[in-house]
């Protein structure tokens, strides 16, 4: 793979660790801004908010420029919210600079993975996408818990300026490695030609797929610092730690997802998501067990971000009709999910279902996720027929 591609990857690592700190950093946001922690559960949802409309949006204002611009500009505007954020004492301006860093990520990450799926061999887009998105699995495995730890020790601002400081060696690397050469136009038709690429029945279906497993994804990872303390009854200490074992399984989750979509084996597909269902469902039951919790949180690292990972990658093949706004399509989709799954999660736990919930939440929304999959192929055979 070219070695842009893992220069970007550092910049999706930056991008990544500040969407994923959150989940360690819930509670002491909430302490210290006098908020509930659902509340501050929902600066994840506010984050995704701003990624699902500034997936399309950002990705069609940067569609002209040349690569190395567009990419340039979305990640000085995240460093800049970051700093904004660590100064703030309002809830509601650390939500807005949530937001506008939302919309500086996904505009970042809609060129990077059409950048990505255009730099990779033929029928390689799938390991191209494992390589950008192992930035976010590295965010889970060291910038995650590295934040959380942050948080603990120096408070939670600390782990905002170490966002904004991780975005000065990304933006250097870009300058140096990716072209400034205009990218070429798109070959549906420009913005109206490749938002008919919507239209492709595969397209939607897969993109929903994307959803409703993110949201899965999501719904837990959002909460799971009181699911490891308040259920499990692991100490407070341990939660960077269980964030980074996370982070372990969601590596290896997107090395094996990116393979995965590349040889297409529908079956394998199928059978991962019927082993997420399983281990959704086996957390909820024994997630105040600390042993059975701790392998739990390594094994659905893996399926989540295995699963996850190969849908991202199919969106991209199946939107070969839109090569520029592909990316912002998988992008806009999966933070649907990571919109709603949070805010699912935290509609449990107000309703008094205690932190427990959300697991039971994610396990639901993977079994609509696989009973759409199967009515969907049912209707392809039955069309053939």
């Amino acid at each position: 793979m070219p070695f842009a591609l893992y220069l970007l990857a550092l910049a999706v690592f930056a991008q990544g660790t500040s969407e994923f700190m959150l989940a360690g950093l819930g509670p002491d946001i909430a302490s210290d801004l006098g908020v509930s922690v659902p509340a501050a559960g929902s600066l994840t949802s506010a984050f995704a908010l701003g990624m699902i409309v500034g997936a399309p949006l950002m990705a069609v204002l940067g569609m002209r420029w040349p690569e190395r611009r567009a990419l340039l500009t979305f990640l000085a505007v995240f460093m800049a919210v970051h700093v904004a954020g660590a100064v703030t004492t309002d809830f509601a301006v650390l939500v807005a600079t949530r937001v506008a860093a939302a919309l500086a990520n996904a505009g970042f990450l809609a060129v990077a993975l059409t950048a990505a799926a255009g730099m990779a061999p033929a029928g390689a887009k799938g390991r191209a996408t494992s390589v950008l998105l192992g930035g976010v699995t590295a965010a889970c495995v060291a910038g995650v818990p590295a934040g959380a730890q942050l948080g603990q020790v120096l408070g939670w601002r600390s782990a905002f300026w170490a966002v904004a400081a991780l975005c000065v060696p990304a933006l250097a690397a870009i300058v140096r490695s990716v072209p400034a050469a205009p990218r070429p136009a798109g070959a549906g038709g420009g913005v109206a030609g490749e938002l008919r690429a919507l239209r492709d029945r595969r397209l939607q279906v897969t993109l929903l797929l994307g959803a409703l497993v993110n949201a899965a994804t999501f719904c837990a990872f959002t909460y799971l610092a009181s699911v490891v303390t308040r259920v499990a009854g692991i100490g407070a200490g341990w939660v960077p730690v269980m964030l980074a074992l996370f982070g372990v399984g969601s590596f290896l989750g997107v090395t094996i997802g990116g393979r995965l979509a590349d040889a297409g084996p529908g079956p394998l597909r199928a059978a991962a998501g019927l082993a997420l269902l399983g281990g959704w469902l086996a957390f909820a039951l024994a997630a105040g067990d600390p042993v059975a919790a701790t392998a739990l949180v390594l094994v659905q690292g893996t399926l989540s971000f295995a699963v996850g990972s190969a849908l991202i990658a199919q969106a991209l093949y199946a939107a070969t009709a839109a090569p520029s706004l592909g990316g912002a399509f998988a992008t806009a989709a999966f933070n649907v999910g990571a919109a709603a799954g949070p805010w699912l999660g935290g509609l449990a736990i107000g309703a008094g279902h205690g932190f427990r919930a959300p697991l039971w939440v994610s396990a639901a929304l993977v079994a609509l996720a696989l009973a759409t999959a199967w009515t969907a192929r049912a209707y392809d055979r039955r069309r053939v027929g």
